[in-house]
């Protein structure tokens, strides 16, 4: 049995966040070996902790000294805002345990004879697009990942003062007929500075809410159900008050539950990785499908083993579940565009150091750069899809 009306909920992190200050980190080395020589190989971890930045993983490409990278990780902590006691831009130990890529793992992925390299892994990659929102993203997380992003925004230039760089956000929406039509709740969790309590937190935080939520969806919230720093005071926050890691924020940077997750991560990894551009590569098709008013959802998955070039498998759902619309599109995909690792970099110019800026707020559901940034938020190949 379909269920049609049901409560549907998803968060989002900031960039303050100690698991996103790791993906900054991890990305801005992705970007610093891209910008250097962009068929670069990087795989990077980074653990964070009080006042400590630890940098581990595996590299291919330029010689990078070790004070170079040390200095743009300090560049980093800087720009997401941390001067803390414990943890700084200023006076964080950091340590770097980068080393050669594996030559196993470049035998098997490397070009030979002209010929597409292989994928870099094993593993499954989905993509995902639906009309609840104009960026053609889930609503729930959409409207999680805006409500953080304008906070930053306001705290780095000084608008809104009194807030530091951690916090987290929580959306819940009522969907009737499988369409959101209410928020019924929303949970914001922010790290503020010790001159200021929870009443003047509450004031702070509350107008963010109205500036990024849509006015017919808050209409019937009751002030009761937005949960402002529902444990009381956050004063202690990022590294210091939790450990963070590369990865762990996956649902956050997709789609917020709303679509299914291979299990692989993005950030700190270059675009050979299929964890990365694959993932990519299912949301531009997705996007372009659902754009090109096929239906109103669209469902990606791509398979792929390491060393082999082509997809071993592609499975695509539509809202409507219709049969010859899923074999059209499927044969429009084979005919028009290349998965292979080499041929999404290329369609979609994933070379180009442009990871940074992914690292948070969502990967899905942003706007092309003018540096190739979210390329795959494109919906120029949307005529290629009208049935």
């Amino acid at each position: 049995m379909t269920i049609n009306n049901y409560l549907f909920t998803s968060e989002s992190v900031s960039e303050g966040h100690p698991d996103k200050v790791c993906d900054r980190i991890s990305d801005m080395v992705v970007d610093s070996y891209l910008s250097k020589d962009p068929v670069s190989r990087v795989a990077c971890e980074t653990l964070t902790t009080t006042n400590k930045v630890v940098l581990a993983g595996e590299t291919r490409g330029p010689k990078i000294d070790k004070d170079e990278l040390i200095n743009k990780v300090r560049d980093c902590i800087k720009d997401i805002g941390y001067d803390q006691k414990g943890f700084s831009w200023k006076t964080a130990n950091i340590e770097t345990f980068l080393h050669e890529q594996s030559k196993d793992i470049a035998m098997g992925v490397d070009s030979k004879d002209n010929k597409d390299e292989g994928a870099g892994d094993q593993g499954i990659m989905f993509g995902f697009a639906c009309k609840e929102t104009e960026d053609l993203m889930p609503a729930p997380i959409y409207y999680s990942h805006k409500i953080l992003r304008l906070m930053a925004e306001d705290r780095k230039n000084g608008t809104l003062k009194g807030i530091e760089p951690d916090s987290k956000s929580q959306v819940t929406m009522l969907y009737e007929k499988n369409k959101p039509v209410k928020v019924t709740s929303i949970v914001i969790s922010t790290q503020h500075s010790k001159d200021i309590d929870q009443e003047k937190v509450r004031e702070l935080i509350v107008p963010y809410i109205k500036k990024s939520i849509p006015e017919n969806y808050l209409d019937q919230l009751n002030s009761k159900e937005i949960y402002i720093n529902p444990t009381g005071q956050f004063i202690i926050g990022g590294p210091d008050g939790d450990t963070g890691l590369t990865g762990r924020k996956i649902i956050v940077d997709t789609y917020g539950g709303s679509a299914p997750h291979g299990g692989g991560a993005f950030s700190g990894k270059d675009p050979t990785k299929v964890d990365r551009s694959a993932a990519y590569a299912a949301r531009y098709l997705a996007k372009n499908i659902v754009a090109a008013g096929v239906s109103e959802k669209c469902l990606i998955q791509l398979a792929y083993a390491i060393g082999v070039s082509k997809p071993l498998s592609i499975f695509i759902k539509l809202d409507e579940g219709d049969k010859l619309k899923v074999d059209k599109i499927k044969d429009i995909i084979n005919k028009n565009f290349n998965l292979s690792p080499r041929g999404i970099r290329e369609m979609l110019n994933l070379n180009n150091p442009i990871y940074e800026i992914t690292s948070a707020y969502g990967h899905f559901g942003r706007k092309p750069g003018k540096s190739g940034e979210f390329s795959w938020e494109k919906t120029d190949k949307q005529d290629l899809f009208k049935l």
